[in-house]
């Protein structure tokens, strides 16, 4: 089972993913290989295809909720170049190129702050974090093989 973490932390709350990634990391999820990065890229096709599950983690716009999760299916290929690509995208790649088709999610996690050039999360994303790592901490419980 693979986790992606993916945001500018130098973004304010755009750093919702990583700071979800690395939270992770810090927990006994043994079964997990957890990855924190800037963007989705199309090098993540490759580590993507190499597990059964993927759970792709960043921060969320306008959400009308603390957080969202929705299971997601391989989107069309969008331009391919240098910047980021969104999860869809990357399962098309996987099953492409590698010939993976993993079951994947993604966990989106509202804030409130962005763009401006600042380290750190606003006090409602940090909340809606919180709420984010204890359901996915209980969904995690739930799967097999956990």
């Amino acid at each position: 089972m693979l986790l992606i973490g993916y945001g500018n932390p130098g973004r304010g709350d755009d750093g919702l993913g990583p700071a979800f990634s690395e939270s992770m990391a810090a927990r006994d999820l043994t079964s997990w290989r957890i990855d924190t990065d800037y963007q989705l890229v199309a090098e993540h096709a490759f580590d993507v295809s190499a597990h059964e599950l993927v759970v792709f983690a960043d921060a969320e716009i306008g959400g009308a909720e603390p957080f969202s999760f929705r299971e997601i299916k391989p989107g069309a290929p969008e331009v391919l170049g240098s910047h980021s690509l969104v999860p869809e995208t990357v399962l098309s790649l996987c099953e492409t190129l590698y010939g993976a088709a993993p079951r994947a999610f993604v966990l989106g996690i509202s804030g409130a702050e962005y763009g401006e050039v600042k380290e750190g999360l606003s006090d409602m994303a940090a909340v809606n974090l919180a709420k984010a790592e204890a359901f996915f901490l209980d969904w995690v419980k739930e799967l097999p093989d956990h």
